[in-house]
Formats: C-alpha cells, sequence, structure tokens
C-alpha cells in the first residue's frame, strides 16, 4: 500500500554540510593547482634553454674562445615564445632567460639563468662544462623557487 504525503530529499542541513565539505577542499587545493599549472607553462622556459646550452656546451668542448655576451649565435631579443620574452648570454656562457605572459606579476619581467660549470663547481673558462647550474640567485635568477621544476632549482 502506498503512503501519500511522505517526503523525500535531503534536508538544508545535509545539503549546507555538502557544500562546506567542498568549500575546504578547494581551500586546500587550490593553491597547489594554481602552482603546478605555473609549472607547466615553467616548462617552455626550460626548453628555450636548449639551444644556447648546445651552442655554449660545443665551443667549450671543441676548446675555441668564449665569444662574448650575446655573442654565441643562439640570443633572442625579443617574443621568443608565449612564455619566453628573450634569451641572452653573458660572455662566460650564462643563458638569461626573461619571462612574460604569466599574468602573474612574481613571474612576468623575472628571470631564469642556466650557468656551465666545470668540476670544481665554479662557472667554466675553458676546457669542459660538467654540469649546469639552473636557477641560482649567484646567477641572477629571481624567479621565486616555488614555481621552478625540482631539476632547477639552483642545483
Amino acid at each position: 500500500m502506498r503512503k501519500y504525503g511522505t517526503q523525500r530529499g535531503f534536508t538544508i542541513i545535509e545539503i549546507m554540510g555538502v557544500v562546506a565539505i567542498i568549500g575546504v577542499l578547494l581551500v586546500l587545493v587550490l593553491p597547489s593547482v594554481k602552482v603546478n599549472a605555473v609549472r607547466t607553462k615553467m616548462a617552455e622556459v626550460i626548453l628555450a634553454f636548449g639551444p644556447c646550452k648546445a651552442m655554449v656546451t660545443d665551443v667549450y668542448l671543441s676548446g675555441g674562445d668564449p665569444p662574448g655576451a650575446d655573442q654565441w649565435g643562439c640570443e633572442i631579443a625579443s617574443n621568443a615564445t608565449t612564455y619566453v620574452d628573450s634569451v641572452h648570454t653573458s660572455a662566460e656562457g650564462v643563458i638569461s632567460v626573461v619571462l612574460h605572459g604569466f599574468g602573474d606579476g612574481r613571474l612576468d619581467v623575472h628571470t631564469l639563468t642556466l650557468a656551465p660549470l666545470d668540476g670544481t663547481g665554479n662557472l667554466t673558462s675553458g676546457g669542459s662544462v660538467a654540469r649546469w647550474r639552473c636557477g641560482s640567485p649567484v646567477d641572477n635568477t629571481d624567479v621565486p623557487v616555488q614555481y621552478l621544476p625540482a631539476s632547477c632549482r639552483g642545483g
């Protein structure tokens, strides 16, 4: 037999509880989502190092003399990609990438660097490049560390 007049559905208290739980989860998750979105964009910036990194390595491996600041043949003056404004090199081969297009003042017009190091951990002055130091404030990187990939945090 059917009962008429019974109500079905959720009470307002139950709905408010679910909305509150979703709100708390969003507050906890949203900042990490934003940081990960920026790190994804930073992958394009890391790729911008490629041509200059190869050029600097080739010059040092071949025993040639460094050509001087912005004379390595891989520099880009402006609007290189969506997130890279320009690519510059120093006389020692330190590569600097100026960022733009992030829509965030903590990143736009800031610089990320990649420096060639010899076996002792100093800037290479001749011979070979033993390793690269990426994202170090010593080389004038001013991008906040939390936005850099783990492979590019000054090491």
